[in-house]
């Protein structure tokens, strides 16, 4: 599979469009670390994802990259500043409540941060997963099919977080989706046939 040169600047908002198939996922995975390509490079803030050793990659991942799941993927077990810290010791950084609660504020879920993840509702843990993907203030927001299970109004709900995130946290957002009513709510759109 080839994909064109794609530059995507800091602080842009990108739409990565294509039908089931057409290989978003996979671009996805290239351009987090996960899969490396047969040839080329992927550069984040100047630093080629594929020089780093294994050990350096997860770091400069846990550290640069924040990735919104179609599902919250948390730890049952944990409450949810547990969850948040747990994502700032993965990455090698200090545990920080303060950021924690900041960004739990800046979600509306500050009032949930001592619940566990099986006491909220679909909507409160995809502004979780949102957290998380953001509590390290990465340069790159990447999310994967973010609305593919959700109804018109909390579709748009959750583009809006991603889309006031990015911005309060400076870093640089692709939404990987084949749901058209994401569309319009992006101007720069990267198609894959």
């Amino acid at each position: 599979m080839q994909f064109a040169d794609w530059q995507v600047n800091n602080g842009e908002q990108w739409l990565l469009l294509g039908q089931s198939g057409s290989g978003k996922t996979t671009l996805l995975h290239i351009l987090t670390g996960l899969l490396k390509p047969t040839n080329g490079e992927v550069k984040i803030s100047d630093t080629s994802l594929y020089a780093l050793s294994s050990k350096k990659l997860d770091a400069f991942r846990g550290q640069q990259i924040g990735i919104v799941f179609q599902k919250p993927h948390l730890i049952k077990s944990l409450n949810i500043t547990e969850n948040l810290l747990l994502a700032q010791s993965f990455a090698g950084l200090p545990n920080n409540k303060k950021r924690v609660e900041e960004v739990l504020d800046s979600l509306n879920m500050l009032s949930k941060k001592n619940a566990y993840p099986q006491e909220l509702s679909q909507g409160q843990l995809q502004r979780v997963t949102i957290a998380r993907a953001v509590i390290n203030k990465p340069t790159l927001l990447i999310a994967d099919e973010p609305t593919s299970s959700l109804d018109d109004q909390n579709a748009e709900a959750v583009l809006t977080l991603l889309k006031e995130q990015s911005t309060l946290n400076q870093a640089t957002l692709v939404v990987a989706t084949h749901d058209k009513r994401v569309k319009d709510a992006f101007t720069l759109t990267y198609t894959l046939s």
